[in-house]
C-alpha cells in the first residue's frame, strides 16, 4: 500500500521559492522596466519613459494604468509650453512595493534558499 503523503503540493512549497509571493502588478516585463527606471528617476515624462522601457504609446499606457491603480505610481497630467505633458512619479506605496519584490527576487536567487 502507498504512502500518504504528509503535504498536499500548496502545502509542501518551501517559503523560498512560493511563487504566489510574487507581486504580479510589478512582474510584468513592462511594468517591471517601468517601475526599475522610476525606481531611480523618481519620475519621469511620459515620452522619456517610453523611450527607456521600449514599447509603444498605448502598450506603456495599459501597463502605467494598472500601475496607477495598484497605487505604485501618481500620473500628473500638465501643460508645458502649450503641449500636454503626462509625469509619472512612483509613489510611497511604489518604492515599499519595489523593495519587496526585489528582496522577494533575492530570495530566490539565493543559493540558501535551495536548502
Amino acid at each position: 500500500m502507498a504512502k500518504k503523503p504528509s503535504q498536499t503540493p500548496s502545502e509542501d512549497v518551501s517559503a523560498g521559492y512560493d511563487y504566489r509571493e510574487i507581486d504580479d502588478v510589478i512582474h510584468g516585463r513592462v511594468r517591471l522596466a517601468a517601475m526599475a527606471y522610476l525606481s531611480g528617476a523618481g519620475a519621469a515624462d511620459f515620452t522619456l519613459l517610453r523611450k527607456k522601457v521600449g514599447v509603444t504609446d498605448g502598450n506603456l499606457s495599459v501597463h502605467i494604468r494598472k500601475l496607477e491603480e495598484a497605487g505604485y505610481i501618481e500620473v500628473e497630467k500638465k501643460f508645458a509650453d502649450r503641449r500636454p505633458q503626462t509625469i509619472c512619479h512612483l509613489t510611497k506605496k511604489g518604492r515599499e512595493a519595489w523593495i519587496a519584490y526585489i528582496a522577494r527576487m533575492e530570495a530566490l536567487l539565493r543559493p540558501e534558499a535551495a536548502e
